[in-house]
């Protein structure tokens, strides 16, 4: 098969729906970590918040039969672990990269421990309930558009939702301003007697929420079931499409639409006689990652305080 006459074909309702799905868990711990950042704080524990927050979200959802319980409980979980990472190198001066890292590894065998002790057998997946798609009735006949935006789960709306009002906040309100503040010109803030540390605290546990939404996505919608790390990679993919997007909820947008749709071709070609080796095309999503933080990491501007543990008082 020509395989440009496979791509040309291959990119229909079908495809564009799917990289939505696909784009949104991505998204969602995306747009967390924009918080985070901006106020100085780094979060490398995206992987383990989605990864907990996928099982949490799947357990209560198989046992209340109810997803907006689930999803709840994912989202707490999220909130959770992110208050660990908060402790540890907000409260405390330990490096966030090490602690968050080492978050993602505990949550990798607690997770699989946990699962296979609440299944009863190792392998074996736990169905749950399904957020339904709600389509939009009209608009989601719009061709591309329609199937892309409109005729998703309410999960969707919530991170398009997420993104206005993550810029609004940002740019708008105080708080937005704190945020920023405290990740450019800490001292500034603390002269001003506001309190940097737990600006920062707060600015993670908004985090780890987006973050535990971006799990109980892929147990809920992407799937109804929880399989052993089935985020497979995604807390990084989020942190290279954090740089790709520049920290700007719009920006995060359309990157995290891109790998989307790199990960909704691969699947694709997976299912298609394409001719290409599947080990090939299972790496696309991870290649865009490494080309992305290849080429525009040196690019992007950090906040100056941003990694930088801060002691009031100090300067």
């Amino acid at each position: 098969m020509d395989i440009l006459n496979w791509i040309v074909s291959a990119s229909g309702e079908g495809f564009f729906s799917a990289t939505m799905r696909l784009a949104v868990p991505l998204l969602l711990a995306a747009i967390g970590a924009i918080y985070a950042e901006r106020a100085g704080a780094i979060n490398v524990g995206l992987e383990g918040m989605m990864l907990s927050s996928a099982l949490s979200a799947a357990l209560v959802a198989s046992s209340t039969g109810s997803t907006t319980t689930g999803l709840l409980a994912g989202v707490v979980t999220g909130v959770g672990v992110a208050a660990l990472l908060a402790i540890f190198t907000v409260l405390l001066p330990a490096d966030p990269v090490v602690v968050g890292i080492s978050l993602n590894l505990l949550a990798v065998g607690g997770t699989s421990f946990i699962f296979r002790v609440a299944v009863g057998q190792a392998g074996t997946t736990s169905t749950t309930p399904v957020i339904e798609a709600s389509p939009i009735p009209g608009l989601d006949q719009i061709p591309i558009l329609g199937p892309l935006l409109f005729d998703q789960s309410y999960l969707v709306y919530i991170a398009l939702l997420g993104v206005v009002v993550t810029w609004l906040v940002l740019k708008y309100t105080g708080w937005g301003l704190l945020i920023r503040s405290a990740g450019e010109h800490p001292a500034a803030v603390d002269s001003l007697g506001l309190s940097v540390n737990r600006t920062r605290f707060l600015a993670l546990l908004v985090s780890g929420g987006f973050a535990g939404l971006g799990g109980a996505f892929l147990s809920l919608v992407a799937s109804n079931q929880f399989v052993e790390n089935m985020t497979a990679g995604r807390g990084y993919i989020a942190m290279a499409i954090l740089i790709l997007g520049q920290r700007s909820p719009w920006g995060v947008l359309i990157a995290s639409l891109i790998f989307g749709a790199g990960d909704a071709f691969q699947l694709r070609a997976q299912l298609d006689n394409t001719g290409i080796p599947f080990q090939f095309l299972l790496m696309i999503p991870y290649v865009l990652t490494i080309v992305t933080l290849a080429v525009f990491g040196r690019k992007l501007i950090d906040p100056a305080a941003l990694g930088k543990h801060f002691r009031r008082g100090h300067r």
